[in-house]
């Protein structure tokens, strides 16, 4: 059955052919109506477009998706074997446009017609920690330097080489972002150029590398249309793209996948590795039992446990939160745990109260803005997120988002806005940088292969969907 989006569109079509007494070669726009489904090319990137444990996901796949669902349409897609692929679209080819996190540039505009950008990035220089850290261009004289063929990278290179004459790279036609960062990871190259995106994603994934410096202005990011005189289905993607704008839902998606990954630095991406290997094994049969209990996922459950106390269930802060969830006398009370230093009650106290948060939380407020929420208001209490919202409803945000309410709750601690509150005063930057920690322990939990833990992973529970979910790590 039809869709209503494909519905009006389809009709627009056949009055208009009625209308013109002739029926015309169909445009770009309605051979995507017409065969119901939507392709896109792309490439397998951190960025753009991932298949893993979880499934698929990725910044242009969302982004595409939603625009296959604004058109009433499926939506498949088709994977580039080299970069070069997806420069080089034509009217000829299969797929409808590129949504591969293309940069745009002057040899590009060139050859494809560009939408309207929908976010910037840089070129960064990535590097060893133990390699001496370059300072600028002219410093990679006799480097060895390793880029993806035909990328903006390549591009970019090119350029700087008419001032650097000394500078001097290969570039791979078969080779990914994630391929040649483990290559730098491994001391096999020296450097090689992400974009700030991309090494936003996989930092957690290489706490050994850092940035040396922006090697790029920023560039702006959009997707890709083959060049020719019908624009129709390029017309309806910019509306489209304008309308997420306008309606806030693309600045949500990119903070769903980008907005979190700045806060960790080297230390701490090591830190968390290393306690991952000695701690965790300790406590992830709690953690598991405990979410299972109050339907959370242990995921996330860990990841609030980890900024909390590090997993050390000896923790205790100054003002007087203890144990592995680091929770108030009065909590602990509350939850009916006796022994806040005892992990198991500390964990299965902390999932209990992390529950309640989240079923006060209006029930019309979506997941994932929900759980952030529910985080908020378990760091910074109840009453301090309201607060938070009510400021966001009053200067035109949506009290109902949390990518608006975080820029508005470190003004509770600014006098000119807490004075007008009910709850007063409030350290409103930390519920911030905690959901921000938080997000990112959640990705890097992810990562972790069953073998990574000890034995005593495997001996928690004969559950099925437990099992599953072990092997998902």
């Amino acid at each position: 059955m039809l869709s209503p989006s494909r519905i009006k569109y389809v009709f627009i079509f056949l009055a208009v052919s009625v209308l013109s007494g002739c029926t015309p070669a169909p445009s770009s726009l309605e051979k995507v109506l017409n065969r119901g489904e939507l392709v896109v090319l792309t490439r397998i990137d951190p960025s753009t477009y991932i298949i893993d444990e979880a499934g698929t996901h990725g910044f242009e796949y969302e982004l595409t998706s939603l625009f296959a669902e604004k058109l009433g349409v499926n939506i498949r897609f088709i994977i580039a074997k080299e970069f070069q692929q997806l420069v080089q679209l034509s009217t000829e080819d299969e797929a409808d446009f590129v949504a591969a996190g293309l940069s745009i540039t002057p040899d590009r505009k060139k050859r494809l017609h560009f939408t309207p950008p929908y976010y910037e990035v840089t070129q960064q220089l990535v590097y060893h920690y133990r390699t001496r850290r370059p300072k600028s261009v002219a410093k990679l004289s006799g480097s060895f330097i390793e880029v993806i063929a035909n990328t903006s990278h390549a591009e970019n290179l090119r350029s700087l080489q008419k001032t650097h004459k000394n500078l001097s790279w290969i570039e791979s036609t078969d080779s990914t972002v994630l391929e040649l960062v483990s290559l730098v990871n491994d001391h096999i190259l020296d450097y090689t150029v992400v974009d700030s995106n991309q090494f936003q994603l996989i930092r957690g994934q290489f706490p050994n590398l850092n940035v040396a410096f922006d090697i790029s202005k920023p560039e702006k990011i959009a997707w890709a249309f083959p060049l020719g005189e019908d624009h129709s289905l390029y017309n309806e993607a910019v509306k489209f793209l304008a309308e997420l704008k306008s309606t806030g839902v693309l600045e949500q998606l990119q903070d769903k996948h980008f907005g979190y990954s700045k806060q960790l630095d080297y230390v701490g991406i090591c830190t968390f590795w290393h306690h991952a290997d000695t701690r965790l094994p300790k406590l992830i049969k709690s953690f598991h039992l405990a979410a299972k209990k109050y339907n959370l996922d242990w995921k996330l459950l860990a990841a609030v446990a980890y900024q909390e106390s590090h997993w050390n269930k000896h923790a205790v802060s100054p003002t007087g939160v203890r144990g592995i969830m680091m929770l108030t006398k009065a909590t602990a009370k509350q939850m009916n745990v006796t022994n806040r230093l005892d992990p198991e009650q500390s964990i299965e106290g902390g999932a209990h109260y992390l529950s309640t948060r989240i079923k006060k939380i209006p029930k019309r407020i979506e997941e994932p803005d929900r759980t952030w929420m529910a985080l908020a208001a378990y760091n910074i209490g109840f009453g301090h997120l309201e607060d938070a919202r009510i400021l966001t409803q009053q200067q035109g945000g949506d009290p109902d988002k949390w990518i608006d309410v975080k820029q508005r709750l470190p003004l509770l601690a600014e006098k000119e806005w807490y004075q007008k509150t009910k709850y007063g005063y409030a350290r409103g930057k930390e519920p911030v940088t905690y959901i921000d920690n938080v997000r990112q322990y959640i990705k890097m939990l992810k990562k972790l292969e069953p073998n990574s833990l000890s034995d005593e992973q495997n001996k928690i529970d004969t559950d099925a969907t437990l099992n599953i979910e072990l092997q998902a790590l």
